[in-house]
């Protein structure tokens, strides 16, 4: 894993944790305008997520890491992501894009959170596909349940 320096979101939480990983998954984007990328190709996305709260659970955890882990590892690794349901080939905001991995990851991460009784809150998804090239997603407080 390489080592990286994350943007941080602001916040006013107690506590903030941070966990990385990386999977591998293959993509294509159904535009033309993708040019290259239309063609089906695979990446090993590094991944960083911030979660923040106030209270810890019952064993002492904001989230268990492992947690964090096997919600976007198990799901997209060694996938096409354009197979996961999660994605569409009609709706531009739902093509496989790393933008739009991010915001996924996100929003799969906030649905297991929202079930929580401490209540913590996904606050960033940092999701690198190349080297050079990588997205942040930060939600809106609206985003939040």
């Amino acid at each position: 894993m390489m080592q990286q320096i994350y943007p941080a979101p602001a916040h006013d939480f107690r506590y903030e944790l941070n966990k990385d990983f990386q999977f591998a998954a293959a993509h294509y984007v159904p535009h033309e305008e993708a040019g290259a990328c239309r063609n089906i190709h695979g990446h090993t996305y590094f991944v960083n997520i911030t979660v923040a709260g106030d209270q810890l659970n019952d064993s002492g955890f904001l989230v268990n890491f492992q947690l964090l882990k096997s919600l976007v590892h198990k799901r997209f690794d060694h996938t096409l992501l354009n197979k996961d349901r999660l994605f569409s080939e009609d709706l531009s905001e739902r093509f496989p894009t790393t933008e739009a991995v991010a915001r996924v990851i996100w929003e799969v991460i906030q649905k297991e959170l929202d079930r929580a009784p401490n209540k913590p809150k996904c606050l960033q998804v940092f999701v690198r596909e190349t080297p050079t090239s990588y997205v942040v997603f930060r939600p809106r407080k609206g985003d939040f349940a």
